[in-house]
């Protein structure tokens, strides 16, 4: 799957981010990676309901710009976060 960009405005500042997604994630590495001008500064890992947690932030990203970067990656999935991984159990 191809990286799609995301934008978040929080107070006028404006956050440009691109999401990678890793189907064959493991325990060790998240499923969502997230980069701000080529750099990965975030990533995130779905639970059994398809609800975003914050997995890693290495970029030091504000919780609440975390929070709404959650919120529009469930958003571009909306057959589930986790439907790939049933699929492919199958």
């Amino acid at each position: 799957m191809e990286n799609y960009p995301i934008t978040i405005t929080v107070d006028k500042e404006v956050h440009h981010f691109e999401v990678g997604e890793y189907p064959h994630h493991n325990e060790e590495q998240c499923k969502f990676k997230v980069f701000e001008q080529g750099v990965y500064v975030a990533s995130f890992e779905p639970d059994a309901q398809d609800f975003l947690h914050i997995c890693q932030n290495p970029g030091g990203i504000d919780e609440e710009v975390l929070h709404l970067l959650a919120d529009k990656i469930e958003g571009h999935h909306p057959h589930g976060i986790n439907d790939n991984i049933r699929k492919l159990k199958l």
